[in-house]
Parts: C-alpha cells; sequence; structure tokens
C-alpha cells in the first residue's frame, strides 16, 4: 500500500534548511530550541483553555452567578478559539510572525491581569473571549513557525512537541490551576497563568529567529503570496478531507470526554475521588500518545491515522461494553487517551503538508478544525444524553464519529495515491503534494 507522499524526501523548496534524505537516515533532526519554547507556551495557554472546569464553583461563588453561567465562560474560550485562529491569521498576514507571537502572547498575558483583577461577571467574560482570540492566532502561528523551523520529514516530531505542551497542561496544569484555586481562591489560578505566559514570552524574545517563518502569506520560495491565492487552497479536497478528519478525530473523542467523570461515578461506581487520577491517567495516556505519534507519523501518515482513529473506536467501543467494571473503565480511559492523541501530530502535520500553498492559512485550519469538533462533540454527547441513552452512549457515539475519521482517513490515502501516480506519469501536479512519489 503506498505510504503517505509527504513522508517522502521532499524536493525542491519545500525542503527547510539543509536536510535531505540522506539526512533522515543518517539519523533523526535535531529540533530547534525555539519549537521548545513553544511547547511552553502551549503548556500556558492549555492551562488557561482547561483550568475553569475544575475551578467553576469558586468562581460562581465568588461572582454570585450560576455554575451554568460560570460554565459559559468555557464555551466562549472555545468559540473564541474556532474564529479567532482564522482571523488573527488574516489579521497579522503582513507582520513579522515572530513579531507576531510576541504580540500575542503579551496579549493573552494582559487578558488574564484583567480576569484576575475583574470584580464582575462581564469584565470576566470579556477577558475570556480575548484571552481566547490571542490564544487562537498564538496556535495557528506558531504552529507555522513550528513547521518553517524544521525540514518536512521533522514537521510531525514538532508538531508533537506543541501538542505534547496541550497534553502536560492536562496532567499538569489543570490539576495545578485546581489545587490553587481551592487553597488561594480562583484569581491564583490566572495570575499563576500570568508568570506562565511572562516565562514564554521571554523564550520566544530569546531563541525564536527574527525571520522565522519571514511574514505570514510568504511562500516556501519567499515569494509574497496574497490571502486569495492562499483562500484558492481550500478548494483543494485534499485540505478539504484533512479538516474534516480532524473535526471527527476531535468530536469523536470529546463526546465521551465530557462526560467521562460522570460517567465513571454513575455508570462505574466509582468515588468521586477516583475521577482526578482517572483524567490523569487519560492526560498521561495523551502524551504518549503525541510522542509516539510524533516520531512515527513522518515516515508512516497514512499507517499512523489508520492505528489512531481505528484504535480510538475499538476503545470507545468497548468502554460501553465494559463500562460498568471499574479496572475496565480506568485501564480505557488511559488507552483512550493513547490512542486518540497518536493521531494529533499527525492530522497537524498532514494539513500543513496538502495546504503547503497557504502559510497563513494551514495552522488556523488545524486549530479551527480542532476546536470545531471540541465543540461539537460534547454538544451531540449531549443531545445522546438529554434523550435518555444515557452516559454510556456517549461512547458509542463517539466510536461512531471515530470511525467516520477512518473513513476520511481512508479517502486521503487513496486520493494522496491517486495524485502521486499522476505526478509519476509525469503529468502537471494538481495540489500542493507535488513533490510526492509513491514508496
Amino acid at each position: 500500500m503506498p505510504e503517505s507522499p509527504e513522508s517522502a524526501p521532499p524536493a525542491g523548496p519545500a525542503a527547510s534548511g539543509p536536510a535531505t534524505a540522506g539526512a533522515e537516515a543518517a539519523g533523526p533532526t535535531r529540533l530547534p530550541t525555539a519549537v521548545l519554547v513553544l511547547g511552553v507556551a502551549v503548556f500556558a495557554l492549555g492551562t488557561s483553555e482547561f483550568m475553569l472546569s475544575g475551578l467553576l464553583p469558586e468562581v460562581a461563588d465568588d461572582l454570585n452567578v450560576s455554575i451554568p453561567s460560570a460554565g459559559l465562560l468555557i464555551s466562549a474560550f472555545a468559540i473564541g478559539m474556532v474564529v479567532g485562529a482564522p482571523v488573527l491569521a488574516v489579521a497579522t498576514q503582513r507582520l513579522p510572525r515572530r513579531v507576531t507571537l510576541i504580540g500575542l502572547l503579551a496579549a493573552f498575558g494582559i487578558g488574564h491581569v484583567v480576569g484576575a483583577l475583574s470584580s464582575g461577571y462581564a469584565l470576566l467574560f470579556a477577558s475570556r473571549v480575548v484571552s481566547a482570540l490571542a490564544c487562537a492566532g498564538f496556535w495557528a502561528v506558531g504552529a507555522a513557525v513550528a513547521i518553517s523551523l524544521v525540514p518536512v520529514h521533522a514537521r510531525a516530531r514538532a508538531m508533537a512537541v506543541m501538542i505534547g505542551g496541550l497534553s502536560i497542561a492536562n496532567i499538569a496544569g489543570v490539576p495545578g490551576g485546581a489545587f490553587l484555586g481551592q487553597h488561594l481562591g480562583w484569581r491564583s489560578s490566572f495570575w499563576a497563568v500570568t508568570l506562565m505566559t511572562a516565562v514564554a514570552l521571554v523564550g520566544v524574545v530569546l531563541f525564536v529567529p527574527r525571520d522565522s517563518g519571514a511574514k505570514g502569506g510568504t511562500g516556501a520560495d519567499g515569494a509574497r503570496l496574497r490571502l486569495a491565492d492562499e483562500l484558492r487552497v481550500f478548494k483543494d479536497g485534499a485540505v478539504l478531507l484533512a479538516m474534516a478528519t480532524v473535526v471527527a478525530f476531535a468530536a469523536g473523542t470529546f463526546c465521551l470526554f465530557s462526560y467521562l467523570a460522570p460517567l465513571l461515578t454513575d455508570v462505574t461506581g466509582l468515588s468521586e475521588s477516583w475521577v482526578p487520577a482517572v483524567l490523569a491517567l487519560y492526560g498521561a495516556g495523551a502524551l504518549a500518545g503525541t510522542m509516539i505519534g510524533g516520531r512515527v507519523a513522518d515516515a508512516h501518515m497514512f499507517g499512523t491515522l489508520y492505528t489512531g482513529l481505528g484504535g480510538a473506536a475499538a476503545v470507545l467501543a468497548t468502554l460501553a461494553l465494559t463500562a460498568q467494571f471499574a479496572v475496565a473503565a480506568v485501564l480505557l480511559s488511559g488507552l483512550l487517551g493513547l490512542a486518540s492523541f497518536l493521531v494529533a501530530p499527525a492530522l497537524n502535520a498532514r494539513i500543513f503538508n496538502v495546504a503547503e500553498g497557504a502559510p497563513t492559512l494551514a495552522g488556523a485550519s488545524a486549530t479551527s478544525s480542532f476546536n470545531t469538533g471540541n465543540t461539537l462533540g460534547p454538544w451531540v454527547g449531549g443531545l445522546v444524553i438529554n434523550a435518555g441513552l444515557g452516559y454510556v452512549w456517549t461512547a458509542w457515539v463517539g466510536a461512531l464519529i471515530a470511525l467516520v475519521g477512518l473513513g476520511l482517513a481512508f479517502a486521503q490515502s487513496r486520493l494522496s495515491a491517486h495524485r502521486s501516480r499522476v505526478i509519476a506519469s509525469g503529468c502537471q501536479p494538481v495540489s500542493s503534494e507535488s513533490s510526492a512519489v509513491t514508496l
């Protein structure tokens, strides 16, 4: 079976730096310090994105609002991420990417200062929207910078570092924020994120090269791209398939994960004290999956997608069948994190590979697609629960959505193989996979 064409040695200007197929064979490419700094920044961003889920009672009591109203702060952040990624990517198109990263981190930090000092719900809500927009923009531009700093054959590894920052945020940052909130007040969590953001900002200033990725809208050959040229890339079926696969991955995972805590207590019968440990196990599995996926996806793109999406569907279905057994539910929660996030680096790298002609919007598309799935998954799960089917059916529906993602990955593979044959026959390339060959 033909493997992913982008795992082949790059040709022409798509190769970044001196990396070649020979260099790849000699040993793995060492990632630049700047990529690691971006991962640290994502840790701060990810902690902020999810920490309010553990602080809702404290926020609601302090601001005299209901818990559902406090929960809207989480929804506001997610919607801000969906909208903010493409908007900020376009708005900062003419700025050097390093300057954009610095500005977005500064805005993100200021948003948390305002949040920590806010005396009312409205101001806190506004600060969350501003922080979400800055977070989305940083994800989009930061991903583009990370990709630009490494050769094609190390793209998934670079994305694994950024996604790994998010996984570590779920393991350490979010529980840490909840601990601070419970003992020092919820505002202390906002101050902690502000401090982490300041550290990341210093790292970006010191280690991200001034010419990293040039400006948004600059192609691999340094030529200036108009926004209309970038938007034209999204008429490509390969790009749309890649984005749809990301949506299915996130929706299938979060359809169940959003309701994992009540499933563990109401169906499995575990006490509430077990929930943080199981969530941490899920986070550890997600981190392990991200690191493994980052190592293997560059060479085995579609094999990684098949394994991760198929594995996630199998784990979700098995969890639906065995949710009443404590040992099975706990172990499968960790395996779900492993299987689901095994595909995350591959999905992000895939979008950059097929949207090579849209450097400004490729990262924004990956971010928006993920957060669209992150919004749809809990919504679909809520519909299932409200229909009276129970928490177990969120796992069944999540498995079905993951199978849809698997089908989309297969469609990507077939389209990629077809284009490789067209290119091998000497015809004009029809997409940004112009440097592809069939392995």
